[in-house]
């Protein structure tokens, strides 16, 4: 298959999706620098800005990654020795007991420190964060988080039991407050310092109560086919999911992200040395997500393991280790999460048989 061939393939399974009525604005765009060659397709929407939502925790990621090389961090240090210990005074309290004080950052990063999600898991009065700006947007703070999680939330498990992970917005929010207090400054103003600026990325900014007139700028999120308006959520979220960027900024990022320009590259080793289970077929490892589909369920075409993270508005930013192909785009699709992944399967795939005929 012909490059040219292989892009109107691409294009056309865009297109498909593009005509849903279950799909945003999509915008996608793709690049591959390996083989002693350069190649990258996007689509003429790959500058438009959308919300990447959890795929903000991969820069949450190279921030700490970076402070840790620095060593200003210490992964194994507990949290409360950043944040203080009435900071983490009652996150985690099961049985009468208060495991707040000896979660670590590591734990924090990979999801094992058994928090309570303040934003998606179902309160004790049945309701949830999600569930409430749907239905009504509304601004929140750290503290409101750290309320949430101690009054209405019950923790999901000892923090680092072996082999078992809870995806929990919760910790990022305190990785960003980590990062606040070790820098001196705020999460977002870290960010633009040490990823943003040096990268030129910028199309990629953090959406915050100083920008909120700017909320009708980026790509419109759907929830089903019903346009979502929740412009102080998003200004809320922060450090969990609050990054306003484009697909053509996601590549760039992705391609310094794994290719040890943020931090050093050894620290990926270490980041997929062990991958949790949190809900199929998502994995995490220390600060990033394995998509990794079971060849059963994909036995004419195997799918391959990709790496890199994905959000809640229906964005995907991962790299595909075996093609040396980094991927980054949205279906702008809230409702429907599996969405974003069965077009990045289809995108990926149509690469993959190409580079196989070529080679």
């Amino acid at each position: 298959m012909t490059p040219g061939a292989l892009e109107a393939r691409l294009t056309r399974t865009l297109a498909s999706y593009d005509a849903r009525d279950d799909t945003g604005d999509i915008s996608f765009a793709l690049a591959s620098p390996g083989r002693g060659w350069m190649w990258s397709w996007s689509t003429p929407a790959s500058r438009r800005p959308y919300f990447i939502a959890s795929a903000t925790k991969l820069y949450v990621s190279a921030v700490v990654m970076q402070l840790r090389a620095e060593a200003r961090l210490d992964l194994d240090a507990p949290a409360a020795a950043y944040l203080g210990a009435d900071v983490m005074r009652g996150l985690h309290v099961r049985r009468g007991v208060d495991a707040g004080g000896r979660i670590t950052v590591r734990q924090l990063l990979a999801h094992t420190s058994g928090l309570a999600d303040y934003f998606e898991q179902r309160r004790r009065d049945g309701s949830s964060q999600m569930r409430r700006i749907l239905e009504h947007d509304e601004a929140w703070t750290f503290d409101d988080v750290l309320r949430i999680t101690r009054e209405a939330l019950t923790p999901r498990g000892a923090p680092g039991r072996p082999g078992k992970a809870f995806y929990s917005d919760t910790n990022y929010q305190l990785l960003g407050a980590i990062i606040e207090t070790v820098t001196g400054t705020t999460w977002e103003q870290a960010l633009t310092d040490r990823v943003l600026a040096p990268l030129g990325l910028r199309e990629t900014w953090p959406f915050t109560t100083a920008t909120v007139n700017l909320y009708e700028s980026v790509a419109t999120m759907r929830h089903g086919a019903r346009p979502v308006h929740i412009p102080l959520a998003m200004a809320s979220v922060r450090a969990d999911g609050g990054l306003v960027s484009t697909a053509s900024d996601g590549v760039v990022f992705l391609q310094a992200f794994m290719s040890g320009r943020l931090f050093p590259g050894v620290y990926l080793d270490e980041m997929q040395a062990q991958w949790n289970r949190i809900f199929f077929p998502l994995q995490y490892g220390v600060g990033l997500m394995r998509f990794a589909l079971p060849r059963i369920l994909s036995p004419l075409a195997p799918v391959p393991p990709m790496i890199g993270h994905s959000g809640a508005s229906g964005a995907v930013l991962y790299y595909v280790p075996s093609l040396d192909l980094y991927v980054s785009g949205t279906v702008n699709q809230i409702a429907r999460r599996s969405l974003s992944y069965t077009l990045m399967t289809r995108l990926v795939l149509a690469c993959q048989h190409a580079w196989r005929r070529k080679q």
